[in-house]
C-alpha cells in the first residue's frame, strides 16, 4: 500500500482545550479555513480536502501531552523558504516560542500550539543538500530566508 500513490495522509486529529483559541491560531498562522464547525469540534482546510485538520474541544480541566510515547507532532510542509520566514514571523507576533532546525534535507520550525500538541512546519531542502538525512541538526535564523 506504501507504493500506492492514490494514498495521503488525511488528517491530523488534536484535542484541545479550548476550540476558539485554536481556531485563532491554526487560521492566523498556517491560513488554514474553516470547512465545519459542529458542536465542540472545528474542521480545517488548506483548501483541497474536506480537513486537513480537526480541532476536537475537550474542555479547560483535560490534562496536557506528554512527551514519552506517544504523537511527538504533526508537520506541515510550505513550498518555499519564504513561507516558512512567513510563519516564524507570525509565531513570533504571537509570541509562540520556536525552536529552528536546519536537518539539511530540510530547515524546520518546531513549536506548540496553544494546547500544547507538538507542530512542525518544514521547507524540504533536499535539492540543494541531497536525499538522504546525515542526522544533523543547527540551529539557523528563519528571518535569513
Amino acid at each position: 500500500m506504501a507504493t500506492d500513490s492514490s494514498v495521503h495522509l488525511g488528517h491530523v486529529h488534536l484535542k484541545v482545550r479550548d476550540v476558539e483559541r485554536a481556531l485563532d491560531f491554526y487560521q492566523g498562522v498556517l491560513d488554514l479555513e474553516v470547512s465545519e464547525r459542529p458542536g465542540n469540534y472545528a474542521f480545517l482546510t488548506f483548501g483541497e480536502h474536506h480537513h486537513d485538520v480537526a480541532l476536537q474541544g475537550v474542555g479547560d480541566n483535560a490534562p496536557g501531552p506528554g512527551r514519552g510515547v506517544g504523537l511527538y507532532h504533526a508537520a506541515f510542509e510550505v513550498d518555499t523558504p519564504a513561507r516558512l520566514r512567513e510563519v516564524y514571523q507570525r509565531l513570533r507576533e504571537r509570541g509562540v516560542g520556536v525552536s529552528p532546525v536546519d536537518h539539511g534535507i530540510s530547515k524546520a520550525l518546531y513549536f506548540d500550539d496553544p494546547a500544547g500538541n507538538g507542530l512542525e512546519v518544514y521547507v524540504d531542502t533536499r535539492d540543494e543538500h541531497g536525499p538522504e538525512w546525515e542526522g544533523t541538526n543547527r540551529r539557523f535564523d528563519p528571518e535569513a530566508l
